[in-house]
């Protein structure tokens, strides 16, 4: 198994894209402006769309994607890619996008009875068997409900190889449930930096001096992937977050890293 970023920044600008990975070929998790590099074979192989919350960088490539494959998945007789999240991002999506003026509505087209698109909600806290992988929602505090995930090891309570925080400011509810866990690979963000702590409390995300604060309750040692940096303030908030000194080994994540689960290193 392996994750390959499509996007990781904060907003956009010439090298830099939205939040998006891609787990293997079939599963995306969110949905942001990288998804966009994907050939059209690629995309057309995705089955599966996990969204952590409703605000367009994270969604923006859905309606795009439908309209992309429709075709190819329906001369194909392929079922409609099943687009997973909380109930209020499914809703928001509906009343917000696909509603006939933002966008058609690819979960009634081509056809009713044969759509392109499904949305099926989710609860924290459940569990997604998606193809014999098994990816956990967990809780995160942002401004919208909102999620984050863990693609969990083979051995149930060993832990995740991976975990995405999500948009998130400082989230008691996601320490409290990675406790005891083995985590290989931990996606958290760090939006803004310390200047701009004010605005990052009151946008629910986090800043370095918060980051710190979360990664105190992480355990061990962990490959922590910096992302949701903005385009410009890489370099500046990095080195912020390097000063922390938490014992885990921090670098930026970027576009087009891949990130192997099965013991490799991350490229």
């Amino acid at each position: 198994m392996k994750i390959r970023v499509l996007g990781c920044s904060g907003s956009i600008a010439a090298g830099s894209r939205t939040t998006s990975f891609l787990l293997d070929d079939d599963v995306l998790i969110d949905a942001g402006t990288g998804v966009g590099d994907l050939t059209l074979d690629e995309l057309t192989r995705i089955d599966h769309v996990l969204v952590s919350h409703s605000h367009l960088d994270h969604i923006l490539a859905i309606a795009l994607l439908a309209d992309s494959v429709m075709r190819r998945r329906t001369a194909a007789g392929r079922p409609p890619i099943q687009v997973h999240a909380l109930a209020p991002t499914l809703n928001a999506l509906r009343q917000h996008v696909f509603n006939g003026v933002i966008w058609p509505d690819f979960t009634q087209l081509p056809r009713p009875e044969q759509p392109i698109l499904a949305l099926v909600p989710f609860a924290t806290g459940e569990v997604l068997a998606l193809g014999g992988r098994r990816i956990e929602v967990l809780p995160a505090e942002h401004t919208v409900p909102a999620v984050g995930f863990a693609l969990l090891h083979d051995e149930p309570g060993r832990g995740a190889r991976w975990v995405f925080t999500g948009d998130t400011g400082p989230n008691p509810r996601l320490w409290q449930r990675l406790r005891g866990w083995q985590v290989d690979h931990l996606v958290i963000e760090t939006a803004f930096g310390d200047d701009e702590h004010a605005l990052a409390d009151l946008s629910s995300h986090l800043c370095p001096c918060t980051l710190g604060e979360e990664l105190a309750q992480l355990p061990g040692r962990v490959q922590v992937h910096i992302t949701h940096i903005k385009p410009g303030e890489v370099e500046a908030v990095m080195a912020q977050v390097q000063q922390l000194g938490s014992g885990h080994d921090l670098t930026a994540l970027h576009t087009g890293q891949v990130i192997e689960l099965d013991g490799a290193p991350a490229t």
